[in-house]
């Protein structure tokens, strides 16, 4: 450890990521009842359950996350043990979608508290983003999905996080447009997001990086 990191205190990854799993499907289910559209990261799973709701959203979200899981072991090219953990963490954060959506009725829909809850499912998710990257273990498969492609195609975090949101909601806008005959699920804090939210996660992972130093339980620090 250097003398930077030792005056720096220790996040244990283990915490970060229960944090972010919390923070993460909160804000999912806040920004949607907010009125201003899904997260891009939970679009296309919530395309499919109003598409197909013999389904929870939590049931899509896994499948969707199982998708993208396999996909980074075909781009790699060989069985990456620890991505199935992210399996397990996928399915915790599948159920509190299906546990917040239970409750989240009764909170006040008035205008004012709309743009309240945007402007706060909006800074849970990017602060949870940013945790998810530095936790050091296996993440959420939409969180993990950007931070590995960004590895295999050494392309910037923030371009490869805008352009996966993109494409989420261009196949969410396709599919509730051609099966419902409306566009449902993306509003303008759907699109704001997309287009803002990588940069936002770089600056809270840049704030993190300066206040805490990250390890796992297992690591034995060098002092």
């Amino acid at each position: 450890m250097n003398n930077n990191e030792q005056t720096r205190p220790l996040f244990r990854g283990e915490l970060a990521l229960a944090i972010a799993v919390a923070l993460n499907s909160f804000g999912v289910v806040l920004m949607l009842y907010s009125g201003s559209g899904i997260s891009a990261i939970s679009s296309v799973p919530y395309a499919f359950s109003e598409v197909f709701p013999f389904l929870s959203l939590g049931t899509w979200t896994y499948l969707f996350q199982g998708a993208l899981i396999l996909t980074l072991m075909v781009l790699r090219r060989r069985f990456v043990a620890p991505y199935l953990f992210s399996f397990v963490v996928g399915f915790v954060f599948s159920q509190l979608l299906d546990v917040h959506e239970g409750w989240i009725d009764v909170l006040p829909t008035s205008l004012g508290w709309c743009v309240v809850y945007f402007i706060v499912s909006y800074l849970l998710l990017c602060f949870g983003i940013a945790l998810s990257n530095r936790c050091r273990l296996p993440i959420v498969p939409t969180d993990l999905f950007p931070r590995e492609l960004a590895q295999i195609t050494g392309l910037p975090y923030p371009r490869i996080k805008i352009s996966f949101d993109a494409i989420c909601l261009t196949v969410t806008a396709g599919m509730t447009f051609l099966f419902l005959g409306h566009l449902k699920g993306i509003g303008i804090g759907t699109v704001l997001a997309a287009l803002t939210m990588g940069k936002v996660i770089g600056i809270m992972g840049a704030w993190l990086d300066r206040h805490f130093v990250f390890d796992i339980y297992h690591r034995k620090t060098k002092v």
